[in-house]
């Protein structure tokens, strides 16, 4: 227990920093392999918390995701999906606790184990608030100890940690490298609340929160409140909620950088705006207002009656709703709705970050632009085309 209380204490203080994504999940896989052993290296994923559909993937050793297990991620009929997991009560599972024990019957398992991998551990990434960001998958070769509690117990705590750590790494990439009007900005400041450096994006942000002038070289309270909370948290985050000069809510992270010796405080600013991807069905199938809040649901894997509930209406109306959004979008299913949703606007995404991330560039989050029509519904739910790159075999040794 002492090992896996130093673990988490490194975890607490790496997740407090703004680091890029890559480096996020690089430092944390040297963390876990000396508190939860495993084989080869971990699957790190970011989701959306709007739709719980992947965003990215890294692992050392695989750059490439396999176009197959994709399809079956979204289409395939199989246990132990990423959302499954990570809306589940508990947040964790592996896949022997998912089979009763007998893995066998799964697909995944066949799969995971020509990869040399016998037991599957799948961790949700939630904060405490219940938003999941990633996802994590741990794996052991045949033989191995099965995953005991005190691992289990120990995943489950640091997991709110690696979920805003994946957050804020994923402002940060989108501050460094914007991709539109609506990226956030960062301004570092050192222990005095004096300006070291920013990204382009931030004087935006800084003039639209109240008594400030950045010209004047007057930085809004809001930003120095939160600035210096960071820096007197002892390596913890702070976060504020403002209202902006336009009417707008705007939210504020502050973390610490750097060592002791040259203590820095880093502050994102970004808008307080609904998920990404509610206008962006809007915009691409032409949905209503209420049918964009029920697709919204199904992506995230709520029943029928359990939407009925949260938007007040009856399972009927619900079901006329759906009726119409599967007409749109051209699909019969929920499972197609949810692969043709994956498809068209996630998967552009995921395969843009792995090479993101061979680049050295920031992970984004998120779907693709709306700005493009989506291709024909036959096209939408087809896993990409071409056979996929498997890595090569590592040592079939655990840990």
């Amino acid at each position: 227990m002492p090992d896996l209380e130093r673990a988490a204490e490194r975890i607490a203080r790496l997740t407090a920093g703004p680091h890029d994504l890559a480096t996020l999940w690089h430092e944390a896989t040297d963390v876990l392999a000396g508190a939860v052993p495993h084989f080869w290296a971990p699957c790190w994923y970011t989701l959306d918390p709007a739709s719980l559909l992947m965003t990215s993937h890294v692992h050392d050793g695989m750059p490439e995701f396999p176009a197959e297990w994709l399809h079956a991620e979204y289409l395939g009929d199989d246990v132990h999906r990423l959302a499954d997991v990570t809306r589940s009560a508990t947040g964790i599972s592996t896949l022997h606790e998912a089979t009763g024990g007998d893995p066998s019957s799964s697909p995944r398992w066949h799969a995971n184990m020509e990869m040399g991998g016998d037991q599957e551990l799948i961790l949700g990434l939630r904060t405490r608030g219940g938003e999941v960001w990633g996802a994590l998958g741990l794996y052991r070769a045949p033989g191995a100890p099965v995953f005991d509690r005190a691992e289990k117990e120990f995943l489950t705590a640091v997991a709110p940690r690696l979920a805003e750590g994946a957050r804020r790494a994923l402002l940060v990439g989108e501050a460094v490298d914007p991709e539109g009007p609506e990226a956030p900005g960062l301004v570092v400041l050192d222990e005095r609340l004096e300006v070291r450096s920013t990204t382009p994006a931030v004087d935006r942000w800084l003039a639209e929160l109240p008594d400030g002038d950045p010209g004047a070289g007057r930085l809004p309270t809001a930003v120095l409140s939160v600035a210096a909370r960071a820096l007197r948290g002892g390596g913890t985050t702070a976060m504020a909620r403002v209202l902006s000069r336009g009417g707008s809510w705007l939210v504020l992270h502050g973390a610490p950088l750097g060592p002791p010796a040259d203590r820095q405080v880093a502050v994102i600013v970004e808008a307080a705006h609904p998920a990404r991807i509610l206008p962006l069905l809007m915009a691409a199938y032409g949905l209503t207002d209420r049918e964009r809040d029920v697709t919204g649901l199904v992506l995230r894997g709520r029943s029928t009656d359990r939407i009925a509930r949260e938007l007040v209406v009856s399972a009927h109306t619900v079901q006329q709703h759906l009726k119409s959004v599967f007409d749109k979008t051209g699909v019969r299913t929920r499972r197609d709705l949810v692969a043709t949703v994956f498809f068209t606007h996630y998967a552009p995404r995921f395969r843009d970050n792995e090479d993101r991330v061979v680049r050295g560039r920031p992970v984004r989050g998120g779907p693709v632009s709306a700005a493009a029509p989506p291709p024909p519904p036959a096209a939408r739910s087809a896993p990409a085309s071409g056979p996929a790159r498997r890595p090569a075999r590592p040592p079939t040794t655990a840990g």
